[in-house]
């Protein structure tokens, strides 16, 4: 069976077959970094975060970008607000956003594109649209004109006489009705008004729109076809209709060969909106939950069906990340029990048979909900072999058998990035023992295989905190010793 993916340019599921295999190249619309990232924020970073971390784990070699867009009327608004600028507002919530998505143990994408990094692309591809006779003049601005395209509207299936000027809420309608050709054109750049802060440009003083700014970013980061684009299903129109337009009109390529788009977060059957007061931001939820738990209240639901927040899903996936824990700690803690120090742990030791159904059941359209009831059942069978341990001091599979099953569902709960830091594990031990030390190693070398270097690094610091050193030698073999 191969992996398959629902396109929806294609509106299809269709076998997922890169440019170049084994090398994908992979594009996620980020945030834009004018306010905390919400509950809608999560689900689509860590969506998109174990997608790649899946595709990795099937052999494929990644490159992931993800932007963000530091330039914005919604940013320059905030900025008034304040009383500052931009640029302060800017970075002050891209940080914010680095620390909400590292308590979420969502890993870092390979690069993060800024607009402001990326104006001389910008600016290149308008010039080069105009060019073409795609764009045109008015006023200060530059426009794109959508009737030029004939293909406008292949993503979202979208006809041009149903198209409404204002659909992104980004722009003033009003003012739009006078500057433009026709109503659904839509800016490429913008002249700034007196009051505003601008960037030189053939046009004049002024600032991208927000389509074009993810073109060029794409151009300049990936070249001008990628593998796969992803991003929320709110993006499919205008932006990633847009998207497509300015970099095919150019290229003439396709600028992705698959899109994917994440369902949208309600609560509790709503819209997640601030309007309605039901707007939950990151840091919220996780004042209130372990951030585990609710990476796994958004990976039990497909990631492209709706997701609807509730406390009662929540407090059930507390229960669910209890039971998990508590299996991905089972070799742990009865690490001596089972003579696990006793097995050989010099190489990784997985069961196949369990891993090919987690293989099978997530190729079909990452369709990680269904990944997750097969490690269920493994954490299942492990906790019913802990009760068995802990009141009659037996199990009923030999310790070589569950350290393999242990092994299997540690190696692919990583996948999804379902972790217990190991610190957490051993913080209240002060001595530890050699098959504690093997079996951390062990660990290190699964998290290195992953290329999860911050993993390797908490686990070489926390056996150097309990005086272990490691010696890494050619061929990815590590030795231990005693400091």
């Amino acid at each position: 069976m191969s992996l398959t993916v629902y396109n929806t340019l294609t509106k299809r599921e269709e076998e997922f077959k890169p440019l170049n295999p084994p090398q994908v190249k992979m594009y996620c619309c980020g945030i834009t970094a004018y306010d905390y990232c919400h509950l809608g924020h999560a689900r689509t970073c860590v969506v998109w975060d174990v997608v790649r971390s899946y595709l990795t784990w099937r052999g494929y070699e990644v490159r992931y970008i993800q932007n963000f867009t530091d330039i914005d009327d919604k940013i320059l608004n905030r900025a008034r607000q304040e009383n500052t600028t931009m640029e302060e507002v800017a970075e002050r919530f891209i940080q914010a956003y680095f620390e909400d998505m590292e308590r979420l143990n969502v890993y870092k994408a390979d690069s993060y594109p800024r607009v402001t990094h990326t104006l001389d692309g910008i600016k290149r591809l308008i010039w080069e649209l105009e060019e073409k006779g795609f764009a045109y003049q008015s006023q200060g601005d530059v426009y794109y004109a959508v009737d030029k395209f004939p293909e406008y509207g292949k993503l979202s299936g979208r006809k041009l006489e149903e198209l409404q000027v204002g659909a992104s809420g980004r722009i003033d309608v009003s003012v739009s009705q006078q500057v433009k050709q026709n109503s659904f054109d839509f800016a490429l750049w913008k002249a700034a008004k007196p009051d505003e802060p601008g960037f030189d440009s053939p046009w004049g003083k002024g600032r991208p729109g927000w389509h074009i700014e993810c073109s060029a970013m794409i151009r300049e980061n990936l070249g001008e076809t990628i593998d796969i684009h992803v991003g929320g299903s709110d993006l499919i129109f205008p932006h990633h209709e847009n998207e497509i337009a300015q970099s095919e009109a150019v290229t003439g390529k396709p600028l992705a060969l698959y899109w994917l788009h994440n369902g949208m977060v309600t609560v509790n059957g709503e819209k997640m909106s601030k309007s309605l007061g039901n707007f939950i931001t990151i840091r919220e939820l996780l004042s209130k939950y372990d951030p585990m738990a609710v990476r796994l209240f958004i990976l039990q639901t497909h990631y492209r069906k709706p997701l609807d927040f509730s406390e009662s899903a929540l407090q059930a996936a507390m229960g669910g990340w209890q039971t998990l824990k508590e299996a991905l700690t089972f070799g742990y803690k009865y690490a001596r029990q089972l003579s696990f120090e006793q097995q050989d742990t010099t190489s990784l030791i997985t069961d196949k048979a369990i891993e090919e159904a987690f293989r099978e059941a997530v190729d079909s359209d990452f369709n990680f909900a269904a990944g997750l009831a097969i490690l269920f059942e493994v954490a299942k069978q492990l906790r019913k072999e802990a009760n068995l341990l802990s009141h009659q001091g037996i199990t009923s599979q030999s310790p070589q058998d569950l350290l393999v099953k242990w092994h299997t569902l540690v190696s692919l709960a990583k996948i999804l990035r379902l972790e217990v830091k190991q610190e957490d594990i051993f913080s209240q031990q002060t001595e530890i023992s050699d098959g504690e030390i093997e079996l951390l190693v062990q660990q290190r070398s699964i998290a290195r295989q992953q290329k999860n270097y911050a993993e390797s690094d908490r686990i070489r610091d926390y056996l150097k905190q309990k005086g272990v050193i490691l010696v890494d030698l050619p061929g990815g073999v590590t030795k231990w010793h005693r400091g």
